[in-house]
Protein backbone atom coordinates (compact mmCIF):
# COMPACT_ATOMS: atom_id res chain seq x y z
CA UNK A 1 0.00 0.00 0.00
CA UNK A 2 3.14 2.48 0.88
CA UNK A 3 4.39 1.68 -1.97
CA UNK A 4 1.52 2.09 -4.24
CA UNK A 5 1.37 5.38 -2.84
CA UNK A 6 5.01 6.30 -3.35
CA UNK A 7 4.59 5.18 -6.94
CA UNK A 8 1.03 7.55 -7.43
CA UNK A 9 3.15 10.75 -5.83
CA UNK A 10 5.94 10.61 -7.93
CA UNK A 11 3.75 9.83 -10.94
CA UNK A 12 2.47 12.93 -10.13
CA UNK A 13 5.08 15.16 -9.40
CA UNK A 14 7.45 14.17 -12.23
CA UNK A 15 6.34 16.15 -14.76
CA UNK A 16 6.52 19.31 -12.37
CA UNK A 17 9.89 18.43 -11.39
CA UNK A 18 10.40 18.06 -15.46
CA UNK A 19 9.18 21.39 -16.32
CA UNK A 20 10.97 23.68 -13.51
CA UNK A 21 14.20 22.33 -15.30
CA UNK A 22 13.63 23.33 -18.74
CA UNK A 23 12.73 27.31 -19.27
CA UNK A 24 9.67 28.33 -19.05
CA UNK A 25 7.27 29.41 -21.94
CA UNK A 26 7.92 32.92 -20.77
CA UNK A 27 11.86 32.70 -20.81
CA UNK A 28 12.62 32.30 -17.10
CA UNK A 29 15.41 30.21 -16.29
CA UNK A 30 16.60 30.84 -20.09
CA UNK A 31 20.38 31.24 -19.95
CA UNK A 32 20.40 31.81 -23.18
CA UNK A 33 18.43 34.82 -22.56
CA UNK A 34 20.33 38.20 -23.21
CA UNK A 35 18.31 39.29 -19.70
CA UNK A 36 17.36 36.00 -18.02
CA UNK A 37 15.80 36.04 -14.98
CA UNK A 38 13.71 33.73 -12.63
CA UNK A 39 17.34 31.64 -12.24
CA UNK A 40 17.91 29.49 -9.42
CA UNK A 41 21.48 29.68 -7.54
CA UNK A 42 22.61 27.15 -9.30
CA UNK A 43 21.55 28.81 -13.03
CA UNK A 44 23.56 32.04 -11.72
CA UNK A 45 26.34 30.24 -10.70
CA UNK A 46 26.49 28.57 -14.27
CA UNK A 47 25.39 31.98 -16.06
CA UNK A 48 28.57 34.05 -13.94
CA UNK A 49 31.04 31.18 -15.14
CA UNK A 50 29.50 30.93 -18.86
CA UNK A 51 30.22 35.33 -19.00
CA UNK A 52 33.89 34.90 -17.22
CA UNK A 53 34.25 32.13 -19.95
CA UNK A 54 33.50 34.06 -22.46
CA UNK A 55 35.00 37.52 -21.39
CA UNK A 56 38.37 34.82 -20.87
CA UNK A 57 38.17 34.39 -24.91
CA UNK A 58 37.36 37.16 -25.81
CA UNK A 59 40.88 38.68 -23.94
CA UNK A 60 42.51 35.57 -25.40
CA UNK A 61 41.15 36.96 -29.01
CA UNK A 62 42.66 40.16 -28.08
CA UNK A 63 45.98 39.27 -26.96
CA UNK A 64 46.21 37.49 -30.44
CA UNK A 65 45.84 40.03 -32.26
CA UNK A 66 47.83 42.59 -30.58
CA UNK A 67 50.76 39.68 -30.71
CA UNK A 68 49.67 39.23 -34.74
CA UNK A 69 50.43 43.35 -34.62
CA UNK A 70 53.19 43.39 -32.90
CA UNK A 71 54.74 40.15 -35.32
CA UNK A 72 54.00 42.64 -38.31
CA UNK A 73 55.21 46.04 -36.99
CA UNK A 74 58.51 43.40 -36.09
CA UNK A 75 58.34 42.40 -39.62
CA UNK A 76 58.21 45.62 -41.11
CA UNK A 77 60.77 46.78 -38.87
CA UNK A 78 62.81 44.26 -40.28
CA UNK A 79 62.38 45.09 -43.91
CA UNK A 80 62.93 48.62 -43.44
CA UNK A 81 66.25 48.11 -41.57
CA UNK A 82 67.31 45.52 -44.48
CA UNK A 83 66.41 48.21 -47.03
CA UNK A 84 68.40 50.86 -44.85
CA UNK A 85 71.58 48.32 -44.83
CA UNK A 86 71.27 48.00 -48.90
CA UNK A 87 70.94 51.67 -49.39
CA UNK A 88 73.88 52.30 -47.09
CA UNK A 89 76.24 50.24 -48.94
CA UNK A 90 74.90 51.90 -52.29
CA UNK A 91 75.34 55.16 -50.78
CA UNK A 92 79.01 53.93 -49.55
CA UNK A 93 80.15 53.00 -53.26
CA UNK A 94 78.86 56.22 -54.41
CA UNK A 95 80.84 58.42 -51.73
CA UNK A 96 83.83 56.51 -52.73
CA UNK A 97 83.43 57.34 -56.20
CA UNK A 98 82.50 60.72 -55.65
CA UNK A 99 85.69 61.35 -53.42
CA UNK A 100 87.99 59.41 -55.72
CA UNK A 101 86.39 62.20 -58.35
CA UNK A 102 86.56 64.85 -56.22
CA UNK A 103 90.44 63.95 -55.41
CA UNK A 104 91.45 64.34 -59.13
CA UNK A 105 89.61 67.41 -59.75
CA UNK A 106 91.18 69.07 -56.80
CA UNK A 107 95.03 68.00 -57.76
CA UNK A 108 94.06 69.41 -61.65
CA UNK A 109 92.69 72.77 -60.02
CA UNK A 110 95.87 73.11 -58.56
CA UNK A 111 97.60 72.76 -61.45
CA UNK A 112 95.39 74.72 -63.64
CA UNK A 113 95.51 78.13 -61.03
CA UNK A 114 99.31 77.86 -61.70
CA UNK A 115 99.31 77.65 -65.65
CA UNK A 116 95.72 79.74 -66.23
CA UNK A 117 95.29 82.28 -63.45
CA UNK A 118 93.82 85.01 -66.22
CA UNK A 119 91.56 82.68 -67.59
CA UNK A 120 88.03 83.89 -66.89
CA UNK A 121 86.14 81.29 -68.98
CA UNK A 122 88.45 78.45 -66.61
CA UNK A 123 87.95 79.59 -63.28
CA UNK A 124 83.79 79.51 -64.39
CA UNK A 125 84.56 75.88 -65.37
CA UNK A 126 86.32 75.34 -62.59
CA UNK A 127 83.50 77.07 -60.18
CA UNK A 128 80.65 74.69 -62.28
CA UNK A 129 82.86 72.22 -61.21
CA UNK A 130 83.12 72.02 -57.77
CA UNK A 131 79.41 73.37 -57.41
CA UNK A 132 78.14 70.01 -59.24
CA UNK A 133 80.83 67.93 -56.47
CA UNK A 134 78.86 69.78 -53.85
CA UNK A 135 75.39 69.04 -54.85
CA UNK A 136 76.45 65.52 -55.57
CA UNK A 137 77.42 65.67 -51.30
CA UNK A 138 74.16 67.15 -50.63
CA UNK A 139 71.85 64.78 -52.44
CA UNK A 140 73.49 61.52 -50.64
CA UNK A 141 73.16 63.59 -47.22
CA UNK A 142 69.77 64.10 -48.26
CA UNK A 143 69.35 60.42 -49.15
CA UNK A 144 70.59 59.47 -45.61
CA UNK A 145 68.26 61.89 -43.73
CA UNK A 146 65.53 60.22 -45.96
CA UNK A 147 66.83 57.21 -44.59
CA UNK A 148 66.62 57.93 -41.28
CA UNK A 149 62.97 59.49 -41.11
CA UNK A 150 61.77 56.56 -42.59
CA UNK A 151 63.09 54.09 -39.98
CA UNK A 152 61.88 56.86 -37.26
CA UNK A 153 58.40 56.41 -38.80
CA UNK A 154 58.53 52.55 -38.64
CA UNK A 155 58.72 52.13 -34.95
CA UNK A 156 62.15 52.71 -34.57
CA UNK A 157 63.13 53.20 -30.59
CA UNK A 158 65.20 56.02 -29.19
CA UNK A 159 68.08 54.81 -28.54
CA UNK A 160 68.20 52.95 -32.24
CA UNK A 161 67.46 56.34 -33.76
CA UNK A 162 70.52 58.36 -31.99
CA UNK A 163 72.77 55.46 -33.19
CA UNK A 164 71.63 55.67 -36.33
CA UNK A 165 71.85 59.37 -36.10
CA UNK A 166 75.57 59.24 -34.83
CA UNK A 167 76.46 57.18 -37.69
CA UNK A 168 75.21 59.72 -40.29
CA UNK A 169 77.32 62.33 -38.33
CA UNK A 170 80.27 59.76 -38.30
CA UNK A 171 79.79 59.48 -42.00
CA UNK A 172 79.47 63.02 -43.08
CA UNK A 173 82.96 63.78 -40.82
CA UNK A 174 84.55 60.73 -42.79
CA UNK A 175 83.52 62.02 -46.08
CA UNK A 176 84.85 65.85 -45.05
CA UNK A 177 88.25 64.27 -44.03
CA UNK A 178 88.34 62.00 -47.42
CA UNK A 179 88.33 65.05 -49.29
CA UNK A 180 90.70 66.92 -47.46
CA UNK A 181 93.57 64.04 -47.68
CA UNK A 182 95.75 64.24 -50.41
CA UNK A 183 97.21 61.00 -52.19
CA UNK A 184 99.90 58.80 -50.51
CA UNK A 185 102.78 58.63 -52.56
CA UNK A 186 102.54 55.28 -54.54
CA UNK A 187 105.53 52.95 -54.58
CA UNK A 188 105.19 51.41 -58.08
CA UNK A 189 107.99 52.93 -59.83
CA UNK A 190 106.96 56.05 -62.28
CA UNK A 191 107.73 53.20 -65.69
CA UNK A 192 104.96 51.44 -64.15
CA UNK A 193 102.59 53.91 -62.75
CA UNK A 194 102.62 55.40 -66.46
CA UNK A 195 102.31 51.60 -67.91
CA UNK A 196 99.13 51.51 -65.16
CA UNK A 197 97.37 54.97 -66.73
CA UNK A 198 97.74 53.72 -70.11
CA UNK A 199 95.89 50.65 -69.42
CA UNK A 200 93.33 53.02 -67.02
CA UNK A 201 92.83 55.13 -69.90
CA UNK A 202 92.55 52.68 -72.48
CA UNK A 203 89.66 51.12 -70.30
CA UNK A 204 88.10 54.76 -69.88
CA UNK A 205 88.37 54.86 -66.19
CA UNK A 206 89.75 58.78 -66.83
CA UNK A 207 89.97 59.95 -62.94
CA UNK A 208 92.25 57.17 -62.35
CA UNK A 209 94.34 57.80 -65.14
CA UNK A 210 94.52 61.21 -64.81
CA UNK A 211 95.55 61.19 -61.33
CA UNK A 212 98.78 58.74 -62.34
CA UNK A 213 99.72 60.76 -65.40
CA UNK A 214 99.46 64.24 -62.51
CA UNK A 215 101.57 62.23 -60.57
CA UNK A 216 104.18 61.76 -63.39
CA UNK A 217 104.57 65.60 -64.51
CA UNK A 218 104.83 66.15 -60.54
CA UNK A 219 107.73 63.87 -60.77
CA UNK A 220 108.89 65.34 -64.55
CA UNK A 221 108.68 62.03 -65.73
CA UNK A 222 108.06 62.30 -69.56
CA UNK A 223 106.98 65.40 -69.44
CA UNK A 224 105.70 66.31 -73.08
CA UNK A 225 103.79 62.54 -73.28
CA UNK A 226 101.98 63.53 -69.41
CA UNK A 227 100.86 67.05 -70.68
CA UNK A 228 99.87 65.14 -73.83
CA UNK A 229 97.57 62.14 -72.26
CA UNK A 230 96.50 64.72 -69.43
CA UNK A 231 95.64 66.76 -72.50
CA UNK A 232 93.13 63.45 -73.91
CA UNK A 233 91.81 62.88 -71.22
CA UNK A 234 90.28 66.48 -70.39
CA UNK A 235 89.87 66.42 -74.50
CA UNK A 236 87.60 63.38 -74.05
CA UNK A 237 85.85 64.60 -70.67
CA UNK A 238 84.80 67.61 -73.03
CA UNK A 239 86.64 70.20 -70.46
CA UNK A 240 87.86 72.08 -73.72
CA UNK A 241 90.21 74.94 -71.95
CA UNK A 242 91.92 72.39 -70.17
CA UNK A 243 92.94 70.59 -72.87
CA UNK A 244 94.54 73.00 -74.76
CA UNK A 245 96.77 74.02 -72.10
CA UNK A 246 98.08 70.52 -71.79
CA UNK A 247 98.27 70.41 -75.26
CA UNK A 248 99.97 73.38 -75.81
CA UNK A 249 102.65 72.62 -72.84
CA UNK A 250 103.15 69.11 -74.25
CA UNK A 251 104.39 70.86 -77.72
CA UNK A 252 106.31 73.12 -76.23
CA UNK A 253 108.11 70.11 -74.61
CA UNK A 254 108.31 67.97 -77.65
CA UNK A 255 107.69 69.06 -80.73
CA UNK A 256 108.28 66.08 -82.78
CA UNK A 257 106.90 63.56 -80.83
CA UNK A 258 104.77 60.83 -82.75
CA UNK A 259 100.66 61.67 -81.82
CA UNK A 260 101.70 65.36 -82.87
CA UNK A 261 99.53 65.47 -85.85
CA UNK A 262 96.57 63.96 -83.06
CA UNK A 263 97.98 66.56 -80.88
CA UNK A 264 96.90 69.59 -83.31
CA UNK A 265 93.96 67.71 -84.71
CA UNK A 266 92.70 67.67 -80.74
CA UNK A 267 93.40 71.32 -79.79
CA UNK A 268 92.20 72.40 -83.62
CA UNK A 269 88.76 70.81 -82.14
CA UNK A 270 89.13 71.79 -78.65
CA UNK A 271 89.22 75.61 -79.89
CA UNK A 272 86.24 75.11 -82.65
CA UNK A 273 84.43 74.03 -79.48
CA UNK A 274 84.98 76.70 -77.55
CA UNK A 275 84.02 79.20 -79.95
CA UNK A 276 87.84 80.28 -81.22
CA UNK A 277 87.08 79.53 -84.74
CA UNK A 278 90.21 81.61 -86.07
CA UNK A 279 92.85 79.63 -84.04
CA UNK A 280 91.01 76.53 -84.85
CA UNK A 281 91.14 77.21 -88.57
CA UNK A 282 94.84 78.16 -88.27
CA UNK A 283 95.74 74.76 -86.20
CA UNK A 284 93.58 72.85 -88.98
CA UNK A 285 95.85 74.49 -92.01
CA UNK A 286 98.97 73.50 -89.84
CA UNK A 287 98.27 69.97 -89.44
CA UNK A 288 97.17 69.71 -92.96
CA UNK A 289 100.47 71.23 -94.40
CA UNK A 290 102.45 69.62 -91.71
CA UNK A 291 100.72 66.33 -91.89
CA UNK A 292 99.22 66.06 -95.28
CA UNK A 293 98.79 61.70 -95.35
CA UNK A 294 98.16 61.91 -91.59
CA UNK A 295 93.99 60.06 -90.76
CA UNK A 296 94.61 63.03 -88.58
CA UNK A 297 94.49 65.72 -91.49
CA UNK A 298 91.85 64.06 -93.37
CA UNK A 299 89.64 65.10 -90.47
CA UNK A 300 90.88 68.09 -90.51
CA UNK A 301 90.03 69.13 -93.88
CA UNK A 302 86.34 67.59 -93.05
CA UNK A 303 86.37 70.08 -90.07
CA UNK A 304 87.94 73.05 -91.83
CA UNK A 305 85.11 72.72 -94.58
CA UNK A 306 82.44 73.26 -91.69
CA UNK A 307 83.84 76.66 -90.63
CA UNK A 308 84.38 78.01 -94.18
Amino acid sequence: MRSSLLVLISSILLPYHTLSAEPSAFGAGDLNNPTPYGLTASEETLLKNKKQIKQVIVNSNNQADAVDSLRERVDGLQSVIESMSSNSRKNKLNIKELTQKNLDDMKALDEFDKRLMDSSQLNNELIQVNTTDIQKINLIIKEMTRLVDTINSSYVSKDEFNVLVSDVNNFKDLVSKELKNSPKENKMSNGEIESEAKKQYQKKLYGKSLKNYNYLINKNYKPARSHYMVGEIYYHRKNYAEAIAYFKKSAKLYSKASYMHVLMLHTAISMDKTGDKDNASNFYNALISKFPNSSSAKIAVEKLSLIN
